[in-house]
């Protein structure tokens, strides 16, 4: 390994002080606050900014495709699922196609994230590993999926989306409480050999 760092820190305080004191002009939108004693760092305060506009927000975002890239890139990712598919089925000869993605399958696959984040599907034998706070990001999702798709649902798709929802929730609220009630473990004591 060599010696020489990976980077490099440089301390720019310095540099800047001495800018600030060569120039000693005050800058229009930053009033000068009075000099500290023993030429410590000085308060700059500064306008507090606004909130950005709904246009100032549209014009950070980068442009949309145009509906040609779009069509192509739909082309180009459809020719080559298709060649990742037939790829499987020349090494297993018995798998049949696989059929269209729906809405409950992107349901299906919001409840299983939630219920592995929440300790499901652990091994026998195996501590259970819950990431709680991504379990609640998951089941807020699938809340906002249903807010989002009111009225635009089957009756199946909307069942399918209620149900899960309801039971993720459930298995959350049990999970949370049995937190509680455990409360805090402190680490073991370390002994002193």
């Amino acid at each position: 390994m060599s010696d020489k760092p990976k980077f490099e820190v440089i301390d720019r305080r310095k540099i800047k002080a001495d800018e600030e004191q060569e120039n000693q002009l005050p800058s229009a939108s930053q009033p000068e606050a009075p000099p500290a004693p023993g030429g410590g760092p000085r308060l700059v305060v500064s306008e507090p900014k606004s909130a950005p506009s709904e246009t100032e927000e549209e014009a950070a975002l980068p442009a949309a495709p145009t509906a040609q890239q779009s069509r192509e890139q739909k082309a180009a990712y459809d020719a080559s699922a298709q060649r990742l598919e037939d790829m499987v089925r020349a090494q297993n000869p018995a798998a049949g196609a696989q059929p269209p993605i729906t809405f409950e399958h992107l349901v299906q696959q919001f409840y299983v994230s939630a219920m592995i984040q929440m300790g499901a599907g652990t091994q026998e034998g195996q501590r259970p590993r819950v990431d709680i706070l991504g379990a609640r990001t998951t089941i807020d999702l699938l809340a906002v999926l249903a807010e989002k798709t009111r009225g635009n649902l089957t009756d199946s798709e909307s069942k399918t989306l209620e149900t899960v929802l309801f039971e993720v929730r459930m298995a959350f609220l049990e999970l949370t409480r049995m937190i509680t009630l455990q409360g805090v473990q402190p680490p073991p004591p370390h002994k002193k050999n």
